[in-house]
This record gives structure tokens, C-alpha cells and sequence, in this order.
């Protein structure tokens, strides 16, 4: 769930891969790892990725809010 709101958000902001692994702290491999299940995203990872797209936790998870 969260690599694949992660990878829409990614494409709807037209943002690049490596930019948004360097921001959130990765390698662009490494990131690459987690967003293709090679790796488990944990809480911390889910902060980090969420501060880089400019977006909540939340928005990563699928929550909406509630209007």
C-alpha cells in the first residue's frame, strides 16, 4: 500500500526517483529496494518518505480525511 501510493504520488508531482530517495535519506537503490517489496517500510520509513514528498503519513497509508 504505502510503495504504491508513494509511486503515484512520485508520478503526480512529476518528481524523480533519486531526487526523492535523496531527500528522504536513501540511495537510490535503496529506495528502488523498498518500493519494489524488497524491504519492509517501517513507521520511521513511512516519516522520512512522507517529509521528502511533502505529504502526510496518512497520504502514504491511503487515509483520507474526513470532510
Amino acid at each position: 500500500m504505502v510503495a504504491e501510493m508513494t509511486k503515484k504520488i512520485i508520478k503526480e508531482k512529476g518528481l524523480k526517483h533519486k531526487y526523492v530517495a535523496e531527500q528522504a535519506g536513501y540511495t537510490e537503490k535503496k529506495f528502488s529496494y523498498l518500493l519494489n517489496g524488497g524491504g519492509t517500510i517501517r513507521e520511521q520509513d513511512i516519516l522520512k518518505i512522507a517529509f521528502a514528498l511533502g505529504v502526510t503519513p496518512n497520504d502514504l497509508l491511503g487515509i483520507s480525511k474526513a470532510s
